[in-house]
């Protein structure tokens, strides 16, 4: 604090003036749930006083529109939107987001506490709160290949940072009923440290769901299903509310929000896109998607910013009173919900659709050339079983769950198997990228549509190995070099030729570009995979959960075809 604590009091006495002021605001009060016709004085980056004040150095005519807290994001991977932290917060703050609380499971699966560090760093001065909560599952499983580990050692560590405020989502839910030792070593050294701790927890219900919040695990922004949230906040949870790019959950979900409910109810993202980001919005667009749906706005408001600030223990944010850090937004009205300005730590930095601040990319060499593949060659993606039948995956437009499909498959004269474009049956491999170890799992995919060439991708949850689809071994041979010589990224190939391509340096899953930017690669390259018979309105998304051995039914990781409801690895070739 630069200006002494007399100091802020004789501002909000009305003794001395404030450095902004802002008359005639419409201030939406998340304490009563009223709405006060005052003016609001703001000293350092600290609202002194909210009431009749007169004089500033600066002082802004608000015209009767409403000041709302800052918004808040209650779960979120950066890493989802490919975009620097400097990028992200040139793309929310014109939405009147001032803090997002971001799990970086993603980087860590590939860098471990490295990744986290750079990201803590990257984070410092880009006008935007970035809170992290220390990833709880790396690597997430044993049946693929990470980058890297981090153990409760690693956590106990790293929970001492000041912007580190809990242990992220704990994925592995079976680990904790189970009594796991290692599971729960992590769960205990975010309890010392007194840190909140994140679920994950889809499904988990009846005593399992009693087990596992006992365990103090108390959020879930996995739920999809209204009874499943009425018995989560039951237990005591707090319910976040998902609305993503892959996962939109709140339609479902609001009916769970009542008198009682609404003060453990939290609007997250999850995973959001950059064009999605630009397009529609961030928090603002959830709260104007709930707010058509009929929640009263200013419950929506106080889900979006002092709920967040009570979940993780955070004091002087999330509201427009005194004392409260100066993070606030204006909006035109409470329908429309059209944000006008952001106010950070005090200062304009959005304005009538003008941002006045530029965050800075900061970028650094440990968290750059990541892509460590072993030596390939078209050979390398040979295919040989004894019979015609075979397992594949099964996309399935829109979900990133997958279908486990048994089908004849086509083989040439020395009893390889070969993609078959007319029945979209294509070959597939995941490449291990961290340690260059030679490990690639081979595999069959369907509901892709691909006809010619090939399409590659670094973006692969969970630990982000090297993804490879195609109609022949030559076009997925020139792909994955691309991927490599990018250091990271998406290409789409066809005759040996790079089509499109988006590269991704930073840890092979962020663009140094900005948000706009990474949306028109992103276009170019679903038009162009469009072009090559994909039926899928964004393939990238769709093969990015792939190699996830979490989620049902079956998966390809670069040890081997997981048949995820069996938890175990099962031969190609099917009875």
């Amino acid at each position: 604090m630069n200006l002494s604590l007399a100091g802020i009091i004789a501002v909000a006495k009305g003794e001395k003036p404030g450095d902004l002021l802002l008359k005639n605001a419409k201030v939406v009060n998340v304490f009563t749930g009223e709405i006060e016709e005052a003016d609001v004085v703001i000293v350092d980056k600290y609202i002194a006083g909210i009431g009749n004040y007169s004089e500033a150095k600066q002082v802004i005519n608000l015209k009767h529109r409403y000041l709302i807290p800052g918004l808040m994001d209650a779960h979120l991977h950066l890493e989802s939107t490919l975009l620097t932290p400097a990028a992200f917060a040139a793309s929310v703050l014109p939405h009147g987001t001032t803090s997002v609380f971001i799990d970086p499971h993603e980087i860590a699966n590939v860098l471990g506490i490295n990744g986290i560090n750079y990201l803590l760093k990257a984070t410092e001065d880009v006008w935007l709160n970035f809170f992290i909560l220390i990833p709880s599952c790396v690597p997430a499983t044993h049946l693929e290949t990470a980058g890297a580990e981090i153990t409760a050692t690693d956590i106990a560590k790293l929970l001492h940072h000041p912007r580190v405020v809990g242990l992220a989502e704990m994925m592995n839910y079976p680990g904790v009923l189970n009594g796991d030792d290692s599971v729960l070593q992590k769960i205990k050294t975010a309890q010392r440290a007194q840190k909140v701790i994140d679920g994950h927890a889809p499904f988990v219900r009846g005593k399992d769901l009693q087990a596992y919040v006992s365990a103090g695990i108390d959020s879930d922004h996995e739920t999809t299903r209204l009874d499943e949230a009425k018995e989560k906040l039951a237990a005591g949870m707090w319910l976040m509310i998902r609305e993503g790019t892959a996962a939109k959950n709140l339609h479902s979900l609001l009916p769970a929000v009542n008198a009682f409910s609404l003060h453990r109810c939290l609007f997250c993202t999850d995973d959001k896109e950059a064009a999605d980001l630009l397009k529609e919005g961030h928090i603002d667009y959830i709260i104007r998607l709930a707010i058509k749906a009929g929640l009263n706005p200013v419950w929506a408001i106080k889900m979006a910013t002092f709920n967040c600030a009570q979940r993780f223990g955070l004091k002087g944010i999330g509201a427009v009173a005194p004392g409260y850090i100066a993070d606030m937004a204006v909006v035109e009205d409470l329908e429309n919900f059209e944000v006008v300005m952001t106010i950070k730590d005090g200062e304009v930095v959005f304005e009538e659709g003008v941002l006045k601040v530029q965050p800075s990319v900061y970028v650094e060499p440990q968290v750059t050339n990541t892509i460590n593949i072993a030596e390939i060659t078209p050979e390398s993606f040979k295919l040989k079983i004894t019979s015609n039948r075979a397992h594949v995956i099964g996309l399935v437009e829109g979900q990133i769950v997958t279908e486990h499909l048994i089908k004849e498959v086509k083989r040439n004269k020395q009893g390889e198997v070969i993609s078959d474009p007319d029945r979209d049956i294509l070959k597939m491999a995941v490449i291990e990228r961290h340690q260059a170890s030679g490990n690639i799992g081979l595999g069959l995919l369907s509901g892709l549509g691909l006809k010619r060439g090939a399409i590659a991708q670094t973006v692969a949850h969970d630990s982000h190995n090297l993804i490879v689809v195609g109609t022949n071994d030559q076009d997925m041979y020139v792909a994955v070099k691309a991927i490599k010589a990018m250091q990271g990224g998406f290409v789409v190939v066809e005759n040996g030729m790079v089509k499109a391509g988006l590269s991704l340096p930073i840890a092979g899953l962020i663009s140094p570009l900005k948000a706009e930017e990474v949306a028109l690669h992103m276009e170019q390259l679903c038009a162009t995979a469009k072009q090559l018979g994909v039926i899928l309105q964004n393939p990238f998304l769709s093969l990015a959960f792939v190699a996830l051995p979490v989620i049902p039914k079956l998966r390809l990781t670069d040890k081997g075809l997981v048949d995820v409801e069996k938890f175990a690895f099962i031969p190609l070739e099917a009875t």
